[in-house]
């Protein structure tokens, strides 16, 4: 499926199918919430959102036969989710899907009824979404993106591609809680490493700019850049700008590294939602968000990009690349 014709297909295209052809199904049509945090035109998000569709299906809920999606996208931040989660929610869906802090939070204020099932999210207990991993409680469940420890393998592996490292700016979205919690690992690890952790909250792409760029004023530096909303949304700035300075950066996703960055290690964003549509599956089905517990990934992937690498004048130890998933050239 094309990512436009897909797009064009969950924006409402039910409503465009043959009537008789609907019609000879014979079947309720369920109605499904979708709170992308990626904008429409994102390949990542329309990679996702057909992950989504295709899990559904082999489910037996087919998008204009037996099941409706409405999907709103762009919850890049607090501002822009409030909106489209008070629309869904209007909408009277027996089931929500989003992703990322923001958005979550969003739909948890404008409703404590509907199901929500979240995705590629940092502690929901942090962010008061859910009571625990294995108890959620309430209408809301879902799939963690990763657990705070991870952040340590960033610094290490940063570490090991550049031993000359002295300092490492920490590139954080400044208000979210996840933020916080992957920044408090990476200082803990710091002195393990002989480094200097500086600390860099943003908020927006312009601060995005002005912070990396006086942090590369000084030399032997290099990025972390830790996992949010408005990491993604920016990612093509950030990994120019790493370019543009000469930092060696290390990034929590997939993504980052096809679209240039360094390297990066981290879960499939792509996976839960597929593991979301069994959730989905199962709320239709009158199974309570309360009663499925959070669920943690299951794999993580090093992927690193040795096109960067050169540019960079980095020569990658045969090491971290005998552990790679994957090796961009």
């Amino acid at each position: 499926m094309r990512r436009r014709e897909f797009i064009t297909l969950l924006g409402g295209a039910a409503a465009a199918w043959p009537l008789a052809a609907r019609a000879q199904q014979g079947e309720r049509m369920r109605r499904i919430g979708v709170l992308m945090n990626l904008a429409a035109d994102d390949l990542e998000a329309s990679d996702r959102a057909n992950a989504l569709a295709q899990r559904l299906q082999q489910l037996g809920w087919i998008i204009g036969r037996n099941v409706r999606m409405e999907i709103r996208w762009g919850a890049f931040d607090a501002d822009s989710s409030r909106t489209p989660a008070a629309e869904l929610v209007a909408l009277a869906p027996e089931v929500i899907l989003t992703a990322g802090i923001p958005a979550v939070t969003a739909l948890k204020q404008a409703t404590r009824t509907v199901p929500i099932v979240f995705v590629n999210t940092v502690d929901p207990v942090g962010a008061g979404l859910v009571e625990s991993l294995a108890q959620p409680g309430g209408n809301i469940t879902g799939f963690i993106l990763y657990e705070y420890s991870i952040s340590a393998k960033w610094l290490e592996m940063l570490k090991e591609v550049a031993p000359q490292l002295k300092r490492v700016g920490a590139l954080r979205d400044a208000d979210i809680s996840s933020g916080i919690g992957q920044l408090a690992v990476i200082q803990a690890a710091a002195p393990s490493f002989g480094v200097e952790v500086r600390p860099m909250g943003v908020r927006d792409a312009d601060e995005i700019e002005r912070a990396v760029t006086a942090f590369a004023r000084s030399s032997n530096g290099g990025l972390i850049v830790t996992a949010s909303t408005l990491g993604a949304v920016h990612r093509k700035l950030i990994i120019a700008l790493a370019a543009r300075h000469q930092l060696p950066a290390v990034y929590s996703l997939r993504y980052y590294a096809t679209d240039g960055g360094l390297m990066c290690y981290g879960p499939d964003t792509t996976d839960p939602f597929r593991r979301a549509a069994d959730y989905i599956d199962r709320i239709l089905k009158r199974e309570k968000p309360a009663d499925l517990p959070v669920q943690a990934p299951t794999k993580y992937e090093l992927i690193i990009n040795l096109k960067t690498a050169k540019a960079l004048g980095l020569e990658v130890p045969a090491t971290l690349l005998a552990r790679a998933d994957e090796v961009i050239e």
